[in-house]
């Protein structure tokens, strides 16, 4: 509840009432520094004084992962990739949360908490305005997203500065809700008893999640079964895809192994829930192979891309764990449309991501076959790295698990 005992002094006045809401924001800054949520911030149109306040107090290296303020036609329309009916509007500062949601996964460090945030305002100018002076904003984490959209007095006389402070004021008590910081911090507000924010709340069970992934409007989730202590701060991952039907001892040994390569990574296993030649995986199936990675105490990671310079694009500078036949593929220009040099123009634009490919032995057609069993384009060799035969090698495959656990 906005404490409103500093409205009789008038708005932005007194050096008093200065050093108490600096005070409450300072306060707040730092324990949303405290979390472990990390941050996308896309605004545009008002807001501005919250990047000043998460960024001079130690800490926001922690929060912040990026920064965007799409202020021209062009700009916001090339973030969401569509022209909003209403560049103003609380639909605008809510797709503009879920792209920020997107793009805050891309970035964070694995299986950290994030947040998407969106604020669009038309706040007061150099010229006079005859329409409402306001704003909307928006916040987006894995199980809600909330928005909030407050209309302004104009009869107040604020200049644009006190403005921006007020819905400064609002949008950081709005990230720290999301980043789920304690209500014991004193929230001050410059907003007066008539502004009231009109508030929406909507809340996701991991089934709703995970059908928004089907269909695309998330990229992919985390689940952070991982036992253990990480010892590398690394945010680099080390990705075993497949399709873990079931998971085995042979994924479970190749991923441990490609560590023992990557020290500074983090190991985790990827699932993609879109097939290339199959339907997508249910909701049920997804939840089922999960449970194998809980059990195991191993990350997953649950996307909707099932081709790699897709992943590439959603893990950059990844390493991806394959085996000698998923490399074989890889190299063929027939997975290309018969095109040479639209197979090297694909996974060139995959190398640019900073990814590569660590490739184990595997059994092709009765004949076991390793990396340098293949004829490598020049450009793209530094990008494939071979995993010694002596520290991995197993011939079982998931479907002949499968097939053998079928016969019995």
């Amino acid at each position: 509840m906005a404490d409103r005992s500093k409205e009789k002094q008038g708005i932005g006045s007194g050096q008093g009432q200065e050093t108490m809401t600096d005070s409450w924001i300072r306060a707040l800054v730092e324990a949303i520094h405290s979390t472990p949520t990390q941050a996308v911030l896309y605004f545009s149109g008002g807001a501005s004084q919250v990047l000043g306040w998460l960024s001079s107090i130690p800490g926001a290296s922690n929060t912040v992962l990026e920064v965007i303020v799409p202020y021209s036609r062009m700009s916001m329309i090339q973030l969401l990739g569509k022209v909003p009916v209403q560049f103003t509007s609380k639909e605008t500062a809510e797709d503009m949360a879920l792209v920020a949601y997107n793009r805050a996964l891309k970035l964070s460090k694995p299986g950290s908490p994030v947040i998407g945030v969106g604020f669009t305002g038309s706040l007061a100018t150099t010229r006079p305005k005859l329409g409402d002076h306001r704003f909307h904003l928006s916040t987006r984490t894995s199980n809600q997203l909330w928005s909030s959209s407050v209309t302004l007095s104009k009869g107040l006389g604020r200049n644009r500065e006190q403005e921006e402070r007020v819905s400064s004021q609002v949008l950081l008590k709005a990230i720290a809700d999301a980043c789920k910081v304690s209500s014991s911090i004193k929230f001050v507000s410059d907003l007066t008893e008539g502004e009231v924010p009109a508030v929406i709340e909507q809340c996701f069970d991991e089934d709703q999640e995970l059908e928004q992934l089907i269909h695309g409007k998330i990229c992919f989730k985390v689940f952070p079964f991982s036992s253990g202590i990480q010892t590398t701060s690394g945010e680099r991952k080390v990705i075993l895809s497949g399709s873990f039907n079931p998971l085995h001892d042979g994924h479970l040994k190749l991923l441990e192994v490609a560590m023992s390569l990557c020290i500074d990574g983090y190991p985790c296993f990827e699932l993609s829930a879109i097939n290339a030649d199959k339907p997508p995986l249910t909701v049920a199936e997804i939840k089922d192979r999960v449970k194998q990675f809980e059990k195991a105490g191993k990350t997953v990671i649950i996307s909707n891309q099932p081709y790699f310079y897709k992943k590439a694009e959603l893990f950059p500078g990844s390493a991806f764990v394959i085996g000698a036949d998923t490399a074989a593929r890889l190299i063929n220009p027939k997975y290309y449309g018969g095109n040479y040099d639209n197979m090297v123009e694909t996974l060139l634009r995959c190398k640019n991501t900073g990814c590569t490919f660590l490739v184990g032995g595997r059994n092709m057609d009765g004949v076991f076959k390793v990396l340098e069993d293949f004829d490598i384009p020049g450009e793209l060799k530094d990008m494939f790295i071979s995993i010694p035969v002596d520290k991995f090698r197993m011939d079982i495959s998931s479907t002949e698990i499968r097939n053998s656990r079928s016969v019995k």
